[in-house]
């Protein structure tokens, strides 16, 4: 990498900031995503369109700030895996949490970009039959990716 590439890969990575710290942060993508789901859905609920799409597009410009940042972190090679401490009954509680996380996190992806191209199209009477699924599938997920973090890194 020439040094002009160099110097603009710096500009993108704050320099206080180190790969160990993105878990946290990816909990806080997650928490905000989930905040502005529940906010979409209100709007719309009370028939605010402009304010629900606000607020679904924040959460998936959040979603997919925790994306790249998750990527980053797992395809990093300065930090091992992390395994789960937990003993007794809690390991099960942990390990079905993270399995249908992760299935359903894989799962909601092409669902998003369906609901949003839908809306986007204005075919509203389909983006109301695939949004009633995408909305608590994309919930659980960003919801269970904040436990996942708790029970890994600040419980067990």
């Amino acid at each position: 990498m020439n040094s002009t590439a160099r110097q603009g890969a710096t500009l993108f990575r704050p320099s206080n900031m180190s790969i160990s710290q993105l878990p946290a942060l990816n909990a806080i993508l997650n928490s905000v995503s989930a905040i502005l789901l529940i906010t979409g859905y209100l709007f719309i609920r009370q028939k605010k369109i402009k304010a629900h799409r606000a607020s679904m597009i924040s959460a998936f410009v959040t979603s997919t700030l925790f994306l790249t940042s998750y990527l980053i972190y797992h395809f990093s090679k300065e930090l091992g895996p992390t395994r789960f401490q937990g003993e007794g009954i809690i390991r099960p509680v942990y390990f079905f949490i993270l399995i249908t996380h992760t299935t359903l996190a894989i799962t909601i992806v092409p669902m998003v970009f369906v609901t949003f191209s839908r809306a986007l199209k204005k075919r509203f009477d389909l983006h109301r039959k695939i949004a009633r699924w995408t909305l608590p599938i994309w919930l659980y997920v960003s919801v269970t990716g904040v436990i996942v973090y708790l029970m890994l890194y600040q419980l067990y």
